[in-house]
């Protein structure tokens, strides 16, 4: 006979499968830890919701950022090349790649604060002591744009260039786009939705492109998490903590726990590419065909060498770049890699995954959660073949007949199916019989902290892996606080830094207007 359910045994496993997670990639290794602006926190890929020929691809960097955190808030690192790579041939080598590099100018050099403005413009007022006479500009107008009138105030200003690579062939697809600031509030930034606007380029051909600080899009009770592996027992739940019952995994749009993600913003690059910019020979390709899936992964990298000369003397940098960090599948890094391989993990690339495979295909993670379950929780047996969609080119997400290619942590999207409707999407992606959803590619709204808790016992093996409690397991925050975009760049605006809050433990979600903000 199954041994009954411990309650705190069952908190124990989906801490275990959820905190080695948190938040996808935050800070997820140890070298990271020390080096958040390379941090790679998030990587999306999915066919655009308004155009079935089209891809999305986003690369989040900068974990947790405090909206309120002046003066000099979030920019993007000058140093860092930052990259979005492409394999095409189901060979984990990348066959073309988006390259973004940044660079700082300081606008206004006697201003106390990265961005500054106010309605018209403050004067001096007609006591001003001397000898700053009456009447005196002090404070620029609001900021209502990123270039020409009405960016005055827009000191800490930063412009990018997007290259396409193929080989040795580089392409310049634009320079001197500005990246969206953070919203640093409603006085110095009255219509930031207006500033996210024109920070959308088309760069013709079919692209466009998107930079700045955004709403972190992840969610995740952190808090309990870190309590020494404290999850919740949810009102109205199954009574377990951990577990959901049948209607709060079906509440795909509200929260049963405090989401610890919620008001924190990220930096982000997102690319919108016509599929035949990505596809090995240049056309479209049904589901059904080989081609159409495409394994996809975002990087930062380091110049190898940085000379200091000297106050006032800018850094010399070495033109050859290390990598620092890499993500395809959230999760993977932490939920699978264990904390001594976790940099070097980073900073190798996929096609040498080989020699991380046994970590993926008999995951100890599962195997500790089977010693805390015995015959209550069976695991399937490694090496672990239900886990191979993740690693392989491999159905349900590729085609019959694809290459399957080495073991390597690739985001794998197949590009012939196509987005489903908002009403119809499921956060529980492919677990929930959504074609579009993770793990074919990765969406905003697609729960991969739930998904990857499941996968990891077995859910994906079908049978008796896929009953109670395997398909229960849950945190029991289902949604972001912010709601996304349905169109490019689909993350949601960044939180105010005047009106910055983070939702408190105890409160189940701030988004039914039960917490407002003066």
């Amino acid at each position: 006979m199954p041994r009954p359910f411990s309650r705190t045994c069952l908190s124990l496993a989906l801490t275990l499968a959820t905190t080695l997670g948190h938040a996808a990639n935050h800070r997820e290794a140890p070298l990271t830890a020390l080096d958040p602006k390379a941090d790679v926190t998030d990587f999306f890929a999915f066919v655009s919701y308004d155009d079935p020929g089209k891809v999305t691809l986003i690369l989040d960097v900068d974990p947790l950022l405090e909206p309120s955190n002046g003066p000099n808030y979030f920019p993007f690192d000058p140093e860092i090349l930052y990259a979005i790579r492409i394999d095409n041939n189901h060979d984990a080598v990348e066959d073309l790649r988006f390259e973004f590099r940044f660079n700082t100018e300081i606008r206004a050099p006697g201003v106390f604060t990265g961005f500054v403005g106010a309605g018209d413009g403050l004067k001096a007022p007609a006591n001003s002591p001397s000898p700053v006479a009456p009447g005196t500009p002090l404070i620029p107008p609001a900021i209502t744009a990123l270039d020409g009138p009405g960016s005055a105030g827009l000191s800490l200003r930063q412009r990018y260039t997007v290259t396409l690579v193929r080989g040795n062939q580089r392409t310049d697809l634009a320079n001197g786009l500005i990246a969206v600031p953070t919203n640093v509030g409603p006085r110095t930034m009255p219509d930031y939705a207006g500033l996210v606007e024109q920070g959308v380029y088309d760069l013709g051909g079919g692209i466009r492109v998107f930079a700045g600080t955004t709403d972190d899009p992840f969610w995740i009770d952190l808090g309990a998490a870190f309590d020494s592996l404290n999850f919740r027992t949810l009102p109205g739940g199954s009574g377990i903590p951990g577990v959901l019952s049948a209607a709060q995994d079906a509440a795909d749009d509200r929260n049963f726990a405090p989401d610890d993600v919620a008001g924190f913003n990220v930096n982000a690059i997102a690319i919108e590419v016509p599929v035949t910019l990505l596809t090995r020979d240049g056309r479209p390709h049904a589901a059904n065909e080989p081609l159409a899936t495409l394994g996809a992964w975002g990087t930062t990298s380091r110049p190898q060498a940085k000379i200091y000369r000297g106050p006032r003397e800018t850094p010399v940098l070495s033109n050859r770049f290390i990598q620092i960090q890499r993500m395809g599948n959230p999760l993977f890094n932490e939920l699978i890699i264990g904390t001594g391989d976790k940099d070097k993990f980073s900073m190798s690339q996929p096609k040498d995954d080989a020699q991380f495979a046994s970590y993926a295909l008999d995951p100890l993670l599962a195997r500790a959660l089977n010693a805390i379950y015995t015959d209550a929780l069976p695991i399937p047996t490694p090496p672990r073949a239900d886990l191979l969609p993740l690693v392989t080119y491999a159905a349900p997400i590729a085609a019959p007949g694809t290459p399957a290619g080495p073991v390597a942590d690739l985001l794998r999207l197949n590009t012939g199916v196509p987005a489903t409707p908002a009403a119809q999407r499921k956060r529980m992606g492919l677990l929930a019989g959504d074609p579009a959803g993770f793990p074919n590619g990765r969406r905003l709204s697609d729960d991969v902290t739930d998904i990857a808790a499941r996968a990891v016992v077995g859910v994906l093996a079908g049978g008796k892996f896929a009953s109670f409690p395997h398909n229960a397991i849950g945190d029991g925050v289902n949604a972001n606080d912010v709601p996304y975009r349905e169109s490019f760049p689909y993350l949601g605006l960044a939180h105010s830094g005047r009106n910055s809050r983070h939702v408190d433990p105890g409160e189940p979600d701030c988004d039914s207007g039960d917490c407002p903000i003066d």
